[in-house]
């Protein structure tokens, strides 16, 4: 059952942050256990051309040139292959530059959004959200009363199915921004499908077969959250974005040029990311977890604040169809390896963090068949 409406009044982290407000509320300091520690979130950009010497650096995700997959080198392609199936097995997280989507539009798209999050309240209020489709400018996830949030405002939206975008939901102000969240969802949905089909293929199975698996490229999910961080006067005791893996297949996030903030948990500790320049981070979800039966993991991220920076950065859920079972992909299951997932359908699946919020990996995990 979807609930229709938050069980509290909703409260505008940006609005708290430009009262002036000294000290944080009660209801978003974390307990002393997931507070962070490590807050450098202000860094010097990185050149995409030193991608290749960052790749084993540790204290960075990969960073993989896609170029190469797509001219005549058969040993180059097989090379970017091999680096993009190494990142989705140790780490689930990777960059990608020379991706194929436009750098102006890149920049037009944070930039128009950012102009969204400075307009007066009021007119964001008038896209004010509700936790049965989660569409719309809102400030939480899940629904229980006197839940521990999370400092953040967002915009989330629908891309695909067609049959559930709907651009009156999306913001008129700024006046293009309507028109650039079309282009730039055109374009890294395409971006997804190129992913998913390396993927695919890194796992032995043919290249569109996780693709039809989501339902195929014109019924896949494709749904758009952008996430406004706001500073924060006591950045030690909260979180922008509590742990949690992605629940649906797969992540494209086009990250703030100079303010990180994105942490992913690897080896009991947390790793800053270092974005590149032009670069759009990659995180592999649950759903493909499921299907590649962990062979792919999906992993624990979160989002620190800061006191000196408001942080804009967007993240495309690339989905399977809604109502397709989602279980291990019959090619990889043996009896050496037998599945570990019992089928469930996306719906049902996102039912859990939509009405619970964050919680880490508790909810893949949950899932694994005890036969």
């Amino acid at each position: 059952m979807t609930c229709q409406a938050w069980s509290e009044p909703v409260v505008r982290v940006q609005s708290l942050a430009e009262s002036g407000l000294r000290l944080i509320p009660e209801c978003y300091i974390k307990p002393k256990s997931q507070r962070p520690t490590n807050m450098n979130t202000t860094f010097v950009p990185n050149h995409a051309s030193s991608s290749q010497n960052d790749h084993d650096d540790p204290i960075n995700i990969p960073i993989i040139d896609l170029q190469g997959l797509y001219g005549e080198d058969q040993t180059l392609r097989e090379e970017v292959l091999g680096r993009v199936a190494e990142a989705c097995r140790e780490w689930g997280f990777f960059q990608v530059v020379n991706h194929g989507v436009s750098h102006e539009l890149m920049k037009s798209a944070k930039e128009l959004w950012r102009e969204f999050f400075n307009q007066p309240l009021e007119e964001k209020e008038a896209y004010a959200n509700s936790p049965s489709t989660y569409e719309g400018y809102g400030s939480r996830l899940g629904v229980k009363k006197g839940a521990i949030l999370d400092w953040s405002d967002y915009f989330f939206l629908h891309y695909m199915p067609l049959s559930l975008r709907n651009q009156a939901k999306w913001p008129s102000i700024p006046q293009s921004l309507r028109k650039v969240i079309g282009e730039y969802s055109e374009e890294v949905i395409k971006l997804g499908g190129r992913i998913l089909k390396i993927m695919s293929k890194n796992l032995g199975l043919k290249e569109d077969d996780l693709i039809k698996a989501f339902g195929g490229e014109n019924e896949v999910g494709g749904c758009l959250r952008v996430n406004f961080y706001p500073k924060c006067p006591q950045p030690d005791l909260t979180l922008g974005l509590s742990s949690h893996s992605d629940p649906g297949g797969m992540t494209i996030i086009l990250p703030d040029d100079f303010v990180s903030g994105l942490q992913v948990y690897r080896g009991n500790e947390w790793v800053t990311v270092k974005p590149v320049p032009n670069a759009f981070i990659i995180n592999i979800g649950d759903q493909i977890q499921v299907m590649s039966n962990a062979i792919y993991k999906s992993v624990e991220h979160r989002v620190i604040v800061n006191s000196n920076e408001d942080r804009v950065s967007l993240a495309f859920f690339y989905n399977p169809k809604s109502n397709l079972l989602i279980e291990p992909a019959k090619e990889l299951v043996t009896k050496e390896t037998p599945s570990l997932y019992s089928p469930m359908t996306y719906d049902e699946y996102r039912l859990y963090i939509r009405t619970n919020g964050p919680c880490g990996k508790a909810q893949v995990e949950s899932l694994i068949s005890k036969k």
